[in-house]
């Protein structure tokens, strides 16, 4: 008998800010803008997609495509989106920065 499987929609869950805020730092982690642009993706379907075209004047259509397989949305589509989201991008360094070395004085 063969086995039924199911395709695994990740916007089934993320249903709490803190499972969202995981998930997105995750994406932005892999640093693949498809990847970052589908994630983003996947949480404005968890939230309702009509719901975020309304608050970020954009259009469902417009949307599904940017945010989808594929997509290359404009940063401002995305921090329109983000924005929506109620989640926001805060940068931080990749690693600690090596102090440089003071340089001595030459004598005058």
């Amino acid at each position: 008998m063969p086995l039924k499987t199911t395709r695994w929609d990740a916007s089934e869950f993320l249903d709490d800010d803190e499972a969202i805020a995981a998930y997105l730092n995750a994406a932005f982690e892999d640093g693949s803008p498809a990847f970052i642009a589908a994630s983003i993706g996947h949480v404005a379907k968890a939230k309702g997609m009509s719901q975020i075209a309304r608050e970020t004047g954009l259009s469902r259509e417009n949307l599904y495509r940017a945010l989808g397989d594929g997509g290359n949305p404009e940063l401002s589509t995305m921090t329109k989106v983000m924005r929506a989201l109620g989640m926001r991008i805060r940068i931080a360094p990749a690693a600690p920065a090596a102090r440089p070395a003071k340089r001595k004085r030459a004598a005058a």
